[in-house]
């Protein structure tokens, strides 16, 4: 009876996966090592087969645990007792786990705290626009790791970051800060600015 046990344990492992771009920004967020978010960027391109794959693991283990049990001699369904991390509420509590961790990309947004854009008082002749290309962006966990690093920077007056688009609209003083720290900060979250474009104002 081996099978239940380990059924679950692979669907979340193929859950985790498919979700694994999107929850490195936020853990590197929370640790601090904010060059390690687009580690493993490179999984997004697999995720609809994690997806499917969690899904047939999970109602392949449903399937065992749900399927009739084996009966005595006199036709009775004999009781079997089963550990925990075998049993029915083992199962449903991966299963949940599971559905949380497949949709993590929809509601990653949320452990990023909302960056303020900063009011600058400045003349509109210092005031300038680019657009960055961005590489390695999959979600919305990764627009926001983008946008917290960009604020950072003194001098912001605006921001756009579109993991879709992969880029990033900037407006900025630039007596404060300069195109060469924006795509710093950029790099810095792990995905890369390969080139930009002054928009006129």
């Amino acid at each position: 009876m081996k099978q239940p046990f380990s059924l679950p344990n692979l669907g979340i492992l193929t859950a985790l996966a498919s979700s694994l771009c999107c929850i490195m920004p936020v853990l590197a967020i929370l640790a601090g090592t904010s060059g390690l978010a687009s580690t493993f960027s490179w999984l997004e391109p697999a995720r609809p087969y994690f997806i499917g794959s969690t899904v047939l693991i999970l109602g392949f283990a449903w399937y065992q645990k749900l399927k009739p049990q084996a009966n005595d001699d006199c036709g009775c369904p004999v009781p079997i007792k089963m550990p925990f991390m075998q049993s029915s509420t083992f199962l449903g509590i991966i299963t949940i786990v599971s559905a949380l961790l497949l949709s993590f990309p929809s509601y990653a947004h949320i452990f990023f705290l909302k960056p303020e854009t900063q009011k600058v008082a400045s003349s509109s002749a210092t005031v300038q626009k680019i657009e960055v290309q961005i590489q390695g962006m999959t979600c919305t966990g990764c627009e926001e790791h983008v946008k917290s690093e960009i604020n950072k920077l003194d001098g912001i007056t605006n921001l756009a970051v579109s993991y879709e688009n992969g880029n990033a609209i900037v407006g900025f003083d630039s007596q404060k800060t300069g195109i060469g720290k924006i795509t710093e900060a950029i790099n810095k979250t792990g995905y890369q600015a390969v080139n930009h474009k002054i928009i006129k104002q």
